[in-house]
């Protein structure tokens, strides 16, 4: 008896820290989310390898499987829901995560590599997500893949080979299916246990999450510890069953549906890519495709993995928003990002994109390379601004322009889900 609970106790220490400072553990410094990320892949590897079982990864028979499997098959719809909810809220909490890392400066000194690999797995989140939706082979689900996919055709150089090589072949079929199974079912899972395991350790490497800190406040020399157990372990016990009630809820009373099967033939109308891409469909309306497409994502992308690595004036690990004069810039930015993104949307669908003066240059000029000059332009006007008028540190002018873009993304992604209709045309939801 005694040596089973040394070994439970034993594990339980070598996956959580058996101690860790006390400023750590009020709910409101991590709210869990890391946590709440790792429990939700589990539900995900669960429920996935029973529907494993149910699916046959054909066009002829993926459609009628996963509907067996919710109509005939005893708790099939149950777990399809907890399935479908856990990978939707995976993205919405991963994102929180990232956010909360950023905004509380941990991602500093010995935590830079973790961010990087951080956003490896947030990649991973998208693509698990991604390659999911495909594998019900109905009308949403096929159409969605197709538009994704086709972006990829406009990389220049390389766009058609991309895109043969994501979908199999010239058009998604059955081959892209195959592949869309073998990694959303074997590449994901496995990348996963890998970074996930690598990404703990060096936060435990790191001495566990950033302590906080007022901003001015100099890093503690020394830091008060509670034990792991029960201080932190029934903390993390807690958020957990309260997140996997609000995953049965979901799955229970919204449970996902089915739409009519593929039809290769037929588009909808509007034909939108799924919600966590869809504002780089919006994307796509404003801007020439290699825009869209390439540069502005693969700005988004080295721009995070750089973050941690520029050079900076102050230290803002443990502070949240990094001072005061971050915090109001911080606020600026996201009311800036609320009004301007909507009144440019606008703006362009009326009037920009008829322009005839736009309309004589070559489109990767007109609908590319001016707005994008001329919106980057607006931007570093912007941080200049916060840097005068504001006295901005270039820490907290930096942050700015980080959630500057993130709230017109944000913006850009309500609109096209719930103001696109008919030709992705503005259109009033209501």
């Amino acid at each position: 008896m005694k040596n089973k609970r040394t070994v439970r106790q034993f594990f339980i220490f070598h996956m959580r820290p058996s101690r860790v400072p006390v400023a750590t553990l009020p709910y409101n410094h991590t709210f869990g989310l890391g946590g709440m990320s790792a429990l939700l892949v589990v539900c995900l590897v669960v429920t996935g390898a029973l529907m494993m079982l149910a699916y046959e990864p054909t066009p002829e028979r993926a459609y009628e499987s996963i509907l067996g499997l919710q109509t005939e098959t005893l708790f099939g719809s149950l777990v399809r829901g907890i399935h479908f909810w856990s990978a939707n809220l995976l993205i919405a909490i991963a994102v929180l995560h990232l956010l909360r890392v950023f905004f509380t400066g941990a991602r500093e000194g010995a935590r830079r590599f973790n961010w990087v690999i951080g956003l490896v797995l947030l990649g991973c989140v998208l693509a698990a997500n991604f390659t999911g939706y495909l594998l019900p082979w109905d009308q949403l689900s096929y159409w969605a893949v197709t538009i994704c996919t086709g972006m990829l055709g406009y990389v220049p150089g390389i766009g058609g080979w991309l895109q043969t090589v994501a979908r199999g072949g010239p058009e998604v079929g059955p081959v892209t299916l195959i592949i869309f199974y073998t990694i959303h079912t074997t590449v994901v899972p496995a990348a996963f246990v890998v970074l996930m395991g690598f990404h703990f350790w060096r936060v435990r490497k790191a001495r566990g999450v950033v302590v906080p800190r007022a901003a001015g406040a100099p890093v503690a020399a020394e830091v008060a510890y509670a034990p792991g157990w029960p201080d932190l372990i029934l903390r993390e016990l807690a958020v957990g069953v309260v997140l996997v009630a609000v995953v049965l809820a979901l799955a229970v009373f919204f449970a996902p549906g089915m739409g009519t099967p593929a039809n290769p033939g037929m588009s909808p109308n509007p034909a939108k890519a799924p919600w966590y891409f869809v504002g780089f469909q919006e994307l796509q309306i404003h801007f020439h495709p290699v825009f869209s497409a390439l540069v502005i994502p693969l700005a988004a992308v080295i721009g995070l993995v750089w973050w941690p690595y520029r050079r900076r004036e102050t230290d803002p690990a443990g502070i949240f928003l990094g001072s005061a004069i971050g915090r109001r810039t911080a606020g600026l930015a996201a009311v800036t990002g609320l009004i301007v993104t909507p009144l440019l949307i606008i703006a362009d669908d009326r009037w920009f994109q008829a322009a005839s003066r736009l309309q004589r240059l070559p489109a990767v000029v007109g609908h590319g390379l001016l707005p994008f000059v001329i919106l980057a332009a607006g931007v570093f006007g912007f941080r200049l601004t916060l840097r005068w008028r504001m006295a901005a540190s270039r820490e907290d002018a930096d942050q700015a322009v980080f959630i500057l873009l993130a709230v017109a993304f944000v913006v850009m992604t309500v609109v096209a889900v719930w103001f696109r209709g008919e030709g992705m045309a503005l259109v009033w939801p209501w």
